[in-house]
């Protein structure tokens, strides 16, 4: 199908289709009429659209399926979106149809009539009669399903029955649904032609692994495309009762620590510093910084960082499934490592140049320093030698940060396993040393520590460049302490995560690649942060 230019719907007429909504999708005019600029109106307000920052051009139907059981009958969409700039992204959209006029007034996405009977298409996900098809779909699931549309379940996912369903809440790529408080299911809107990493990992993890600190896999929907490609459309949990996320927690436990700069009368230029990326335990740790933060931040970041090694050694204990086990480093790694970190950063190299403008004080300074020594960071990207190099590459989270990981009872449980939202799904899926998802936490770390004292200006009776001292301080000594048990447990169960001078070079690497990463974010989104991406540049290529 070639739809070049929209077709412009009124939305005070509805078009009349005289053919039974289960045959409607077959109706060239009804899917003509669908794909109009109206369609286009509703999908770039949605939250899950990625596209905002391009240009729409027109919107294909790529893929259609039935969502159905028995006689109840919906639609999965799989729409390609097309853009001016000369790429495309697919989601994925259900759809139904509903006659009363009350129901679901603002996603209304086509006014209609079909077999004279008035109505609205709107997506499927509002209704709960859908939410209930998918759960039991999935819930009855049989083994070895053979069809276009495929439910899977796992084994302990029985003895239920619908109850209930609700939205999740605020979330922005994906939309999830809770049922019966028990369970999430995730409804991906981006869709790509492969089987989603967070399916992948998660399944892995809680069925394979057995590992305790991730939501355990229940089930999921699949469905082939036109080229027999396993695709994922949904993804479904238990639902691990919270008190949030550690991006929250860790914002009020350094906010505590902040506090006692004043509470305590602290002179920060007498806080004792230690080494960058010296494992450290608590005992290591000086009387006047236990003084200072408290011991309960150092505890978690130790239980945190047990857990993140329990994740690694469970990622890394895999010797069937070769889509998970371990691998060596090799010049193919290399080479696509290379290519798309120098990409990543000439993209950033402008970005600043054209934002230089929107910056002052120290952002300003640092982002002159990241320019002046541009060729400097560029030689660190390609001083990757792989043959030095000999620990083993995982599969990773790929994403990991302080606000993919839950805090429920002093415990840490992880969860989000889709991968960096600006990879391509291979990428996502090519094994990585399991330091980058340390260094994606520890850059998640300095995120927090400034983010307090950004967000509590007002509260701190200190001089900002100050705080930015103490901060710096406090996180040499998270970064220690995480370091210290997580080497430990990693070792313990014989991960190869090399020798200590590699370790701390994959680090610093990762480090670097991350921040040059977040910079474009911070850049294009909120200039005023960019000091603490371009802060993290400046402490890797300083030391």
């Amino acid at each position: 199908m070639s739809k070049k230019k929209s077709t412009t719907v009124n939305l005070k007429t509805p078009y009349n289709f005289n053919v039974q909504w289960e045959e409607l999708m077959e109706n060239k005019d009804f899917v003509k009429t669908f794909l109009s600029d109206v369609l286009e109106k509703y999908i770039i307000k949605q939250r899950w659209y990625g596209g905002k920052s391009s240009k729409l051009k027109y919107i294909e139907l790529a893929e259609y399926f039935r969502i159905q059981q028995n006689e109840e009958v919906y639609y999965g969409l799989i729409l390609e979106v097309n853009f001016y700039e000369a790429f495309y992204q697919h989601y994925f959209l259900p759809i139904a149809f509903v006659s009363d006029e009350s129901f679901a007034k603002d996603d209304r996405i086509l006014p209609i009539s079909i077999q004279n009977q008035e109505g609205f298409i709107i997506d499927a996900i509002n209704l709960e009669s859908f939410r209930k098809v998918v759960f039991e779909r999935i819930l009855n699931a049989v083994p070895k399903d053979r069809t276009r549309v495929q439910y899977k379940k796992s084994s302990i996912f029985t003895d239920c029955q619908y109850e209930s369903s609700r939205f999740m809440g605020m979330e922005q790529s994906n939309t999830s649904i809770v049922y019966n408080d028990k369970y999430v299911l995730k409804f991906f809107r981006r869709i790509y032609a492969d089987r989603n990493p967070d399916y992948e990992m998660s399944r892995f993890l809680s069925e394979k692994k057995d590992f305790k600190n991730t939501p355990v896999y229940l089930g999921s929907m699949q469905i082939k495309d036109h080229e027999n490609t396993n695709i994922t459309i949904a993804l479904m949990n238990e639902l691990v009762p919270n008190e949030g996320d550690a991006w929250d927690y860790m914002l009020k436990e350094i906010h505590k620590v902040f506090s006692n700069l004043e509470y305590k009368n602290i002179n920060i230029s007498r806080l004792p510093h230690t080494e960058p990326f010296e494992r450290l335990t608590i005992r290591d740790i000086p009387a006047q910084i236990i003084d200072w933060a408290g011991l309960n931040v150092f505890t978690k970041i130790q239980t945190l960082a047990k857990r993140t090694a329990q994740m690694h050694i469970a990622l890394g204990s895999e010797f069937e499934d070769t889509s998970f086990t371990p691998e060596r480093f090799n010049g193919d790694y290399t080479v696509w490592l290379k290519n798309r970190l120098l990409y990543q950063f000439q993209n950033r190299l402008n970005a600043v140049e054209n934002n230089l403008h929107k910056l002052d004080g120290l952002a300003l300074e640092l982002a002159n320093e990241f320019l002046e020594r541009k060729n400097e960071i560029r030689k660190r990207f390609l001083n990757f030698d792989w043959t030095k190099l000999k620990g083993e590459r995982l599969r990773v989270h790929g994403d990991y940060h302080l606000g993919q990981i839950l805090v429920k009872n002093d415990d840490f449980y992880i969860l989000d396993f889709e991968g960096e939202p600006e990879s391509t799904i291979r990428d996502r899926k090519v094994k990585q040393p399991p330091l980058k998802d340390v260094a994606g936490l520890f850059r998640s770390f300095h995120y927090a520590i400034y983010a307090t004292i950004f967000n509590n200006q007002d509260n701190y009776k200190y001089k900002q460049e100050d705080l930015f001292e103490a901060g710096e301080i406090l996180y040499q000594y998270f970064i220690g302490l995480f370091l210290g048990t997580y080497v430990v447990e990693i070792q313990n169960a014989n991960i190869n995560i090399g020798y200590q001078q590699e370790r701390i070079f994959l680090l610093k690497y990762s480090l670097l690649e991350k921040a040059v990463y977040e910079l474009g974010y911070e850049l294009n989104s909120r200039p005023l942060w960019a000091v603490i991406p371009l802060k993290g540049i400046s402490n890797i290529i300083n030391h």
